[in-house]
């Protein structure tokens, strides 16, 4: 995908990226952390998680074909390298995702052979769930910040004037 509607589809795209991830890692930790939010979310954490993920490397082909577009500087190639490093940690939203999604619903579904509740209440995974949560969703929203930052410097770095072109009406 290189255009929408005449428009670099990366600019587009990024917009999905920079609303979906961290959505995707505060609706993780909630999950993560209350059983009942859990419960609540059902499905769409997991989905969620989904579409964020396949979000990031859609945005990332449409920015490399923007970077062979646009005159190449120090700015665009830092940009372009921290893009490149948010894929792991869309990832690990994804399987913590799913995975809390399902111990959910193995702790609240009723089983006939015993097995399957007691994993999934055990304090210890408990925590060490919440514990990746929280770090892979920090993971994941500072580097969406920094990825963002530094596109916007890229992409408005001596783009502007600090004084008005034009004079206000108002004055």
């Amino acid at each position: 995908m290189t255009l929408i509607n005449g428009l670099p589809a990366h600019v587009l795209l990024v917009h999905l990226v920079v609303v979906l991830v961290p959505l995707t890692a505060l609706a993780l930790v909630l999950a993560a952390i209350s059983r009942r939010a859990a419960r609540r979310m059902g499905v769409v954490l997991p989905l969620l998680a989904l579409v964020s993920l396949v979000g990031v490397p859609l945005t990332t082909q449409a920015g490399e074909w923007l970077e062979r577009h646009v005159t190449d500087n120090a700015l665009v190639q830092r940009h372009a390298e921290l893009g490149d490093g948010l894929l792991p940690w869309a990832a690990g939203l994804f399987v913590l995702a799913a995975l809390v999604w399902w111990g959910a619903r193995a702790t609240t579904e009723p089983r006939t052979d015993g097995t399957g509740t007691a994993l999934w209440s055990a304090a210890p995974v408990r925590i060490a769930t919440v514990l990746l949560s929280l770090a892979v969703a920090a993971g994941a929203v500072v580097d969406v910040y920094r990825i963002g930052d530094s596109g916007a410097k890229a992409a408005w770095h001596d783009g502007f004037s600090r004084t008005a072109s034009h004079a206000s009406a108002d004055h």
